[in-house]
């Protein structure tokens, strides 16, 4: 089978979030007012932004990232991060006086668990700011990734920046916001799961993203074929099986595995389905950046699903 994978790379900007996650393994979650011991503590890399613009790196792409860290030890630990992972850290602001954002979460032995997320640095990025950052960025970008989980007025100007050079922009709009102004702010792609879907267009019909003002809608379904919906109409394209460990990262690679195959120049449906396979195996690891796959293990995967089409 002839590989699906370019030898170019492309260049994907992504405006989102960066979390340090702390984690701590309990044998039961504590009851208000009680001390428990942890068995286990470790720090991982988080927030979506991040997360998706290292998935679109470990794929391949040359991606730069625009969000906020605090001026503080864990936004250096962060930008030590994002450089060992190719991702470029210029256009992430330092903030002083505040935090970097971070999430604090106490699992048990069931896997249920209490999370605690301060947004700190995330929700302090300014759209002068991120403004900027576009205009140094976007005449070199192919794609543009924005998510939510910067301020509402960031990621609209982001999406309307786009929308000016001409950059093809996709948008996650996870977590779901009320007062997004659809219809207001042209969107080339959103990228949502099932609920989300159903909650900002209803139904994956194919009427459905015209009337957001969305010119193209993917719907991830777990484990059940993801959904490309347009004009021309509904695409089902399945999904890779596998027995998952751990969801908490797949949205987040399939986003930014999708937005680095697009950026490429890979075609709708071969896209989805790499970006698909991108996803499952991310479900076979623990946590949200360390199981990403690199392109290599996906492109192995691929050449498997490809034979057995």
């Amino acid at each position: 089978m002839q590989s699906a994978f370019p030898s170019s790379a492309g260049r994907v900007t992504v405006v989102g979030s960066l979390n340090v996650d702390r984690i701590w393994r309990v044998a039961r979650l504590p009851r208000p007012g009680e001390t428990v011991f942890a068995t286990e503590t470790r720090l991982e890399f988080g927030g979506k932004g991040a997360n998706q613009a290292v998935a679109a790196a470990r794929h391949g792409a040359k991606v730069s990232m625009i969000g906020a860290l605090g001026a503080d030890a864990d936004g250096a630990l962060y930008r030590e991060h994002l450089r060992r992972e190719g991702v470029g850290e210029a256009a992430v602001a330092a903030l002083s006086g505040v935090a970097s954002g971070a999430a604090f979460i106490c699992v048990d032995g069931g896997g249920e668990n209490q999370i605690l997320v301060d947004s700190g640095a995330n929700g302090r990025l300014t759209v002068a700011q991120a403004e900027a950052a576009l205009a140094a960025l976007l005449p070199s970008c192919d794609t543009l990734l924005v998510g939510l989980e910067c301020p509402l007025a960031v990621a609209v100007a982001a999406l309307r920046a786009a929308a000016r050079a001409g950059v093809r922009a996709l948008f996650n709009p996870s977590p779901v916001v009320p007062e997004f102004p659809w219809g207001e702010v042209p969107i080339d792609t959103v990228i949502v799961n099932e609920h989300e879907c159903a909650e900002i267009f209803g139904s994956a019909e194919a009427t459905a993203p015209a009337r957001r003002g969305v010119r193209h809608l993917v719907v991830t379904q777990g484990a059940a074929p993801t959904l490309f919906v347009s004009a021309d109409g509904v695409r089902s394209i399945a999904t890779h099986p596998v027995t998952p460990r751990d969801t908490v990262g797949a949205g987040d690679t399939f986003a930014g595995t999708l937005a680095a195959r697009l950026a490429e120049g890979t075609e709708w449906g071969e896209a989805i389905a790499i970006a698909n396979v991108a996803a499952a195996l991310s479900t076979l690891g623990a946590g949200a950046q360390t199981p990403i796959p690199r392109r290599a293990e996906v492109e192995a995967a691929w050449r498997v699903v490809g034979r057995q089409s």
